[in-house]
């Protein structure tokens, strides 16, 4: 490494200047420079620089000294006009996948990031007799205790890793937090969101052909189910890190009313991304139909019409297997990223009658974006 100045952090003039006496106890050079004020794009912070031999030893100093923990519980509840991002994770490698993808694209809509962390308390009150109820629940809580010690260890080394990337440019530094909570993750994910209010949940799963005992991939598809939040699934074997680099996505449609609702939301979430272009795309079980192609380019023309900074085009595939053709067309046509609309159904529908989103999401490598019409 040479002697040339490297970003380590950015942050508020405060913390800064925490960190500043920090690292220079320990005879490293520090240089703290203004964000640039101007762009209001850009949110109102210090950068910490330092030697690029040094930052080996920083981030040693920041990781084991524990110095920000991000842990703002009550961030999410100040409303300052940006857009929110919502990141479940497991600390799985798929899940730091996610983080850059959400990252970027929070560069992109001047958005701020949640990250959340539910565990599981495996601990219950006993029906055991009071005295063997009391030397059973000291155990149990002593137990439960060491989780949550593993837990913040772990969140903790995710920022540590986040922070590196971002030093490094790997990352792009944008405004972010984390959150930890007990229970059940799809359900408290769920009501999470509600508080929230994310744009958008971005979430990881392992993809095609994943175990049972992939948690987080039957997590992603039952809240999938069960929130109004536009939701990208984004398996590990996804090869794009930004969607600056996607060039062409799917919309699956059935000419339902839900299907405009949804497709309007799309349109705000790529208002960045100019490059993409999106084929409408429906799937006929009953071959021959030529009315389907009629109202196939009429959407495409009346969607061109509302949405003319868009590249549209449109796609009929007559088929008597969905996801065989899926996956060729997929592959063929070499899409990106399949978007489609869902509707929240009971439990008895999800058992019996599994959604194409959830079909999807545990038959294809291929990143999933699932709005609520």
């Amino acid at each position: 490494m040479g002697d040339k100045l490297v970003t380590l952090a950015i942050h508020t003039n405060e913390k800064a200047q925490i960190l500043k006496g920090v690292l220079e106890s320990e005879n490293i050079e520090v240089h703290i420079n203004d964000v640039d004020l101007d762009n209001p794009g850009v949110s109102p912070g210090v950068r910490i620089r330092i030697k690029e031999s040094d930052l080996p030893k920083a981030l040693s100093v920041v990781e084991s000294r524990h110095l920000f923990s991000y842990d703002e519980e009550e961030t999410y509840r100040t409303d300052d006009g940006r857009k929110r991002i919502l990141i479940p994770v497991d600390f799985s490698d798929y899940s730091l996948k996610a983080c850059k993808i959400a990252f970027n694209l929070a560069r992109d809509l001047n958005a701020k990031v949640k990250i959340l962390h539910v565990y599981f308390n495996p601990y219950y009150p006993t029906a055991l007799p009071m005295a063997e109820a009391f030397a059973y629940q000291g155990k149990e809580e002593k137990e439960f205790q060491n989780i949550i010690e593993k837990v913040k260890e772990n969140i903790q080394k995710l920022c540590n890793t986040i922070d590196q990337k971002v030093s490094e440019g790997e990352f792009p530094s944008v405004n972010y937090s984390y959150v930890l909570r007990e229970g059940l993750p799809e359900e408290e994910i769920v009501t999470f969101a509600k508080e929230y209010k994310p744009t958008l949940i971005l979430m990881g799963t392992r993809g095609k052909d994943q175990k049972d005992a992939d948690l987080i991939g039957s997590v992603t598809a039952e809240v999938i189910e069960m929130t109004h939040v536009p939701l990208v699934a984004i398996p590990e074997n996804t090869p794009f890190s930004d969607l600056r680099e996607v060039k062409k996505m799917a919309f699956l449609t059935n000419f339902s009313q839900r299907d405009l609702i949804s497709f309007d939301l799309l349109a705000k979430l790529l208002q960045p991304y100019s490059d993409v272009q999106i084929v409408l795309t429906h799937i006929a079980v009953k071959k021959g139909d030529r009315w389907d192609e009629i109202k196939l380019a009429g959407i495409k023309d009346y969607f061109s019409k509302q949405y003319p900074g868009l590249n549209l085009d449109y796609k009929l595939i007559d088929t008597n297997d969905m996801l065989k053709s899926l996956d060729e067309y997929i592959k063929n046509d070499k899409i990106q990223i399949l978007s489609l609309t869902t509707s929240k159904r009971n439990i008895f529908a999800r058992m019996f009658s599994p959604s194409i989103s959830r079909k999807m999401l545990f038959h294809s490598d291929t990143p999933l974006l699932v709005l609520r019409g």
